[in-house]
C-alpha cells in the first residue's frame, strides 16, 4: 500500500469534506485494507455521470488497496430518501427496486473492479430486525435532532407534511454502517446528515465510528444546476457513444476542469499540463475531446471512443456531422418547445417552417426524430437537425 501521505492526497482529490481527517489518518496508519462503504438506492434503472462521482472515488480507494462495499439500498429504496425533497416521495415497490438494482450492478462494474468489490443489499439485515429491534434503533435519536436536518426543518416550518417513515431513512442508512462495520462512508454533500448518523449509531452499538468523505454534486451540462435527468442536463452512462461524446465536447470551457477533476482518471499533473496548453493558445475544444474520448472509452470501449466523432450526438448512419457544426446558445426563462428552438436558432425561416418540418418527420434531436411535443429543458444541450442540411448544437440557458 502507498504511504499515508500519498493515500490522503489521492483521497482528497475532488472531495468536499473529510470528517474527521485526523481519525482517517489513524485508520490509514493501521496498514490494513479499510472497509469503504457507499450506498445507492436503485430508484431509477439508469445512472448518469453525476452518480459516478462517488463510484470513481470508490475505484480510487480500490487502487489504494482498500475493500469497497457497494451497498444497494433495496430496503431504503422502498422508503424513499427525503434528502432535499420538499414533499414526501412515494416509495417504490420491491419489484421496481430489484429490477433497478440488477441494472445498477451491470453499470457500476464498468468502473469498479468486480474482484475487489463486495456488493451488499441492506434488506439482508433489515428484514431480520424484529419490531423490538426497530424500536431500539428509533430510540437512538430524538425528533428534535431529526428536525435539525435542513429539509425536515424547512418542511416543518412551512407546515409541509413529514411522514413518520421518512425519519426512518437516516436511521436505516446509519444502521447499514453498523451491519457492514464500515471504516469510511462516502456520500454527496446532501447526505451529510445521514452519514453522521452512521457515526453515532456505530458508537451506540459499540463500534469505532466511521470517517466520512463527502463529494460535491456534479454540475450538469449547463454548468449551473446539478446533473439531473429531469433537468435534461445529464450524460447517461448507457447513452450511445456519439451522444455521450457530443454532450461532453459541448460543455462550457470553464466546466471541463470540474469534469476532469471528478470524472477523469488522469493524474492531476496531466490535467495541469492541459491547463498550460490552453494558456499557450491551445483550443479548449481539443482538450474537451480528450475528456470525451476517455469517458466514452470507459463505458463503451476504445473502438467506440475512436469512432464517436462520426456519430457525435446524432447517431446518423448515412454520414458525419459537419466539421463546422455551429454552437448556438439560447436564453429563456422557461423550457422551450422544439419549434421555438428551431426558430430562435435560425434553423428555419419562421415558425410555420418549423411546424412543417416537424409534421414531415424531418427534425432530429440527438439522432432521433421528434414531434412538435418535444421540449428543450432549461440547461439541456442537444444536437439538432432540421431538414437535410441544417445542423446545430443548441443549449438553452436560464435567461
Amino acid at each position: 500500500m502507498k504511504s499515508v501521505e500519498e493515500q490522503l492526497a489521492q483521497i482528497k482529490r475532488g472531495a468536499e469534506e473529510i470528517l474527521v481527517e485526523a481519525e482517517l489518518i489513524e485508520k490509514l496508519k493501521l496498514g490494513r485494507p479499510l472497509r469503504i462503504k457507499a450506498g445507492f438506492d436503485p430508484t431509477a434503472p439508469d445512472l448518469h455521470l453525476g452518480h459516478t462521482v462517488l463510484i470513481n472515488k470508490l475505484r480510487q480507494f480500490q487502487e489504494l488497496g482498500h475493500q469497497v462495499v457497494f451497498l444497494i439500498g433495496d430496503f431504503t429504496g422502498m422508503i424513499g430518501d427525503p434528502s432535499g425533497k420538499s414533499a414526501t416521495r412515494p416509495p417504490l415497490t420491491r419489484e421496481q427496486v430489484l429490477d433497478n438494482a440488477e441494472t445498477y450492478k451491470a453499470q457500476v462494474f464498468k468502473i469498479l473492479d468486480p474482484a475487489r468489490t463486495e456488493v451488499a443489499f441492506n434488506s439482508t439485515w433489515m428484514d431480520q430486525l424484529s419490531p423490538a429491534d426497530f424500536i431500539r434503533l428509533a430510540s437512538q435519536y430524538t425528533v428534535a435532532r431529526m428536525l435539525e436536518r435542513d429539509d425536515f426543518s424547512k418542511r416543518y416550518s412551512t407546515n409541509q407534511p413529514i411522514a413518520i417513515h421518512e425519519f426512518l431513512y437516516p436511521l436505516v442508512q446509519g444502521y447499514d454502517s453498523v451491519a457492514l462495520k464500515a471504516d469510511v462512508e462516502l456520500g454527496g454533500t446532501d447526505q451529510k446528515f445521514n452519514l453522521l448518523m452512521g457515526r453515532e449509531l456505530q458508537r451506540a452499538y459499540g463500534q469505532p465510528a466511521q470517517c466520512i468523505l463527502t463529494m460535491p454534486l456534479l454540475e450538469g451540462l449547463d454548468g449551473v444546476k446539478k446533473m439531473s435527468k429531469s433537468l435534461g442536463n445529464y450524460v447517461g452512462i448507457q447513452e450511445a457513444p456519439g451522444v455521450m461524446y457530443s454532450k461532453l465536447v459541448s460543455i462550457p470551457d470553464a466546466l471541463m476542469w470540474r469534469y476532469f477533476e471528478l470524472l477523469s482518471f488522469r493524474s492531476l499533473e496531466e490535467i495541469e499540463a492541459f491547463r498550460s496548453d490552453i494558456a499557450r493558445g491551445a483550443n479548449p475544444r481539443d482538450i474537451k475531446i480528450k475528456l470525451a474520448e476517455e469517458i466514452v472509452a470507459r463505458f463503451h470501449g476504445e473502438e467506440a471512443a475512436a469512432g464517436a466523432h462520426r456519430s457525435a450526438g446524432n447517431r446518423m448512419k448515412d454520414g458525419e456531422l459537419p466539421e463546422d457544426l455551429p454552437d448556438v446558445v439560447l436564453f429563456s426563462a422557461e423550457d422551450l418547445p422544439i419549434a421555438a428552438v428551431l426558430n430562435k436558432a435560425g434553423m428555419v425561416k419562421n415558425a410555420a417552417g418549423a411546424r412543417d418540418l416537424l409534421g414531415a418527420g424531418s427534425v432530429k434531436v440527438d439522432g432521433d426524430v421528434v414531434s412538435r411535443d418535444f421540449v428543450f429543458k432549461l440547461g439541456a444541450s442537444h444536437v439538432c437537425q432540421a431538414g437535410k442540411k441544417a445542423f446545430a448544437r443548441i443549449i438553452v440557458k436560464v435567461e
